[in-house]
């Protein structure tokens, strides 16, 4: 009954919020419970890296002038023979990617 009760409270009050207010809610509950991310690589159309486990990716910013940096960064695991599945020897690793590479970052569909 609590249950059923605060998700319809949360319903509602997502309901009165701009698009962008709901979008900065589900990033925040993404947050703190996690996401089970992938983020694949790309040259071209060739698939070249693979990260699984990764949580998010967030935007550098600069220290003194806090204005977004030209790079997206995270940890994740390296996949490195692109079968989803953290392999014994596949660490978990910091990685970079800048904001115009050929990246797709999705959820784990497995």
């Amino acid at each position: 009954m609590r249950r059923t009760l605060a998700t319809l409270l949360a319903a509602v009050l997502a309901a009165g919020c701009t698009q962008e207010q709901q979008n900065q809610l589900g990033r925040g509950i993404q947050n703190w419970t996690g996401t089970d991310g992938v983020l694949e690589i790309y040259a071209g159309d060739k698939l070249v890296r693979r990260f699984i486990r990764v949580d998010k990716l967030s935007t550098a910013l600069g220290t003194s002038d806090g204005e977004p940096r030209a790079y997206r960064y995270g940890y994740g695991i390296l996949d490195e023979n692109l079968n989803f599945v953290p392999d014994p020897g596949e660490k978990k690793v910091y990685f970079e990617t800048g904001v115009l590479g050929n990246y797709v970052f999705f959820e784990n569909p497995r």
